[in-house]
């Protein structure tokens, strides 16, 4: 069979066309600069919690560095999943991202069935922030510190309660995990908000509430609440009275919150690489970011997407073990 040499000519066209070359003059045709118009960073959650809050500060800094806005938009619900799912589904051309964070980790647990495949669908990009969980109590709790209240605990098994967002959320795990590490029962009074809990735990309708640094540290500051332990293997600077769990008799508790980037399945390295990896790493190496992160006692991530994924799948199986023996109930 012959090909006409209108055809051929057309072919050949066709392929330089796709190569990036601009026909008959074998010149590169450039594309269009990322990004080339405003950035998604979705939010899975309300405005003003942790993760809100430094992807707030990121963003910024990417808008300074890039030349574009970097937008956040919350779409809070679900546990993550409304906004994680509407990532899932955009365009995979580095224009729309997630601000992911360790309760991506433990979907799985919480869900019989999500609606985009979790191990695949996202792309991470790499880790904003490291933060420790902390064990916050109401300013006229009657809790001296860790000890006392986990010899009340031990003593009176679910009389001591703690307030989280919601069945399945991270704080909830985070609970579980104490309870595990120190051998108590507490009793679970899931409401609707993270920021629901706090406010449980200040006008004393529960006991306690884990939390991240920078979810409560107003609180902590203004004398409503107290923090009886810190996750992590040294104290913070921002609160340098707060022991470490291990300091205050419970060391096998180790969880760590963080938070980051991810973009949909299908982006290119070239854009999730080169150009968002290495700038949100420019960005948390700037004095002004990591002042603060610092006092939200917080530590700056930047590691290499290679490197968060693997994160993400050994937290994932961390909390598989942690779901299992708190029986948590998928949804």
């Amino acid at each position: 069979m012959t090909i006409s040499r209108r055809v051929f000519v057309a072919a050949i066209a066709l392929g330089a066309t796709f190569a990036g070359i601009a026909p008959g003059t074998g010149t590169a045709v450039a594309a269009d600069p990322y990004p080339s118009r405003p950035v998604r960073i979705v939010v899975a959650y309300p405005p003003g919690g942790a993760v809100d809050t430094i992807a707030r500060k990121v963003a910024q800094k990417l808008s300074e560095q890039m030349g574009q806005q970097f937008v956040i938009e919350n779409k809070p619900g679900a546990s993550g999943t409304i906004g994680a799912r509407e990532v899932t589904r955009a365009q995979p051309d580095g224009h729309t991202l997630l601000a992911i964070d360790n309760t991506y980790a433990i979907l799985p647990y919480v869900f019989n069935k999500l609606p985009w495949n979790h191990a695949t669908d996202l792309i991470p990009i790499t880790v904003s922030a490291f933060s420790p969980i902390m064990l916050v109590v109401g300013e006229n709790a009657r809790f001296a510190d860790l000890q006392a209240l986990v010899n009340a605990a031990r003593q009176e098994p679910e009389k001591v309660t703690y307030g989280t967002g919601g069945n399945g959320s991270a704080p909830h795990f985070a609970a579980e995990a104490f309870q595990q590490a120190a051998n108590v029962k507490l009793f679970h009074v899931p409401y609707k908000g993270a920021g629901e809990a706090v406010v449980g735990v200040m006008s004393e309708q529960v006991d306690l509430v884990m939390a991240s640094p920078p979810s409560v540290m107003g609180n902590i500051r203004g004398g409503q609440m107290r923090a009886l332990a810190i996750s992590g293997t040294r104290r913070v600077s921002a609160l340098p009275d707060v022991p470490t769990f291990s300091e205050a008799g419970v060391p096998q508790f180790s969880v760590l919150n963080w938070s980051g980037l991810a973009a949909p399945k299908g982006t290119s390295p070239e854009i999730v690489v080169n150009k968002l990896q290495a700038e949100v790493a420019k960005a948390l190496a700037a004095p002004d970011v990591k002042e603060f992160l610092a006092a939200q006692g917080s530590e700056p991530g930047g590691m290499t997407p290679d490197a968060f994924a693997e994160l993400i799948e050994q937290e994932t199986e961390r909390w598989r073990d942690i779901a299992a023996k708190a029986d948590i109930k998928k949804q």
